[in-house]
C-alpha cells in the first residue's frame, strides 16, 4: 500500500532554515519523479520542488528557487527538502508526492503534511 509520511516541520523565525523529510512506502522512488507541494487554509496545495528520476534534474517554484533544495535518498526511499532563508510566507502545511508536475498537484494518497511556521 502507497503511503508517505513527511516530518521535520517546526516553527523558526524568519531567515532560518528547516530540513523536511519524506519517507515513502509501497512502491519505488527510483521510478518516479517526487515532489514537495504546500498548502494554507483556503489555499489551493501548490507545488514547490521536484526532482525526476534519477535524482539529477529538479525544477523549482520561482519563489522558493535558490533557497530550497529537494534531494532524493533511494537508499532510505525518503525525499528530502531543505529550506533555507525562510520567509513568513513560506509558512504552510508541506506535503509529498510522487508527482512531476508542480502545477497539477493532482494525487489520492497525501500524506498528513508536516507544518511549517515561519514567524518575523
Amino acid at each position: 500500500q502507497l503511503q508517505l509520511e513527511e516530518s521535520g516541520g517546526g516553527s523558526v523565525q524568519a531567515g532560518g532554515s528547516l530540513r523536511l523529510s519524506c519517507r515513502a512506502s509501497g512502491f519505488d522512488i527510483r521510478n518516479y519523479c517526487m515532489g514537495w507541494f504546500r498548502q494554507t487554509p483556503g489555499k489551493q496545495r501548490e507545488g514547490v520542488a521536484t526532482v525526476y528520476t534519477g535524482g539529477q534534474t529538479t525544477f523549482y517554484a520561482d519563489s522558493v528557487k535558490g533557497r530550497f533544495t529537494i534531494s532524493p535518498d533511494y537508499a532510505k526511499s525518503t525525499v528530502s527538502l531543505q529550506m533555507n532563508s525562510l520567509k513568513p510566507e513560506d509558512t504552510a502545511v508541506y506535503f509529498c508526492a510522487p508527482l512531476c508536475d508542480l502545477s497539477t498537484p493532482e494525487f489520492r494518497y497525501w500524506g498528513q503534511g508536516t507544518q511549517v511556521t515561519v514567524f518575523s
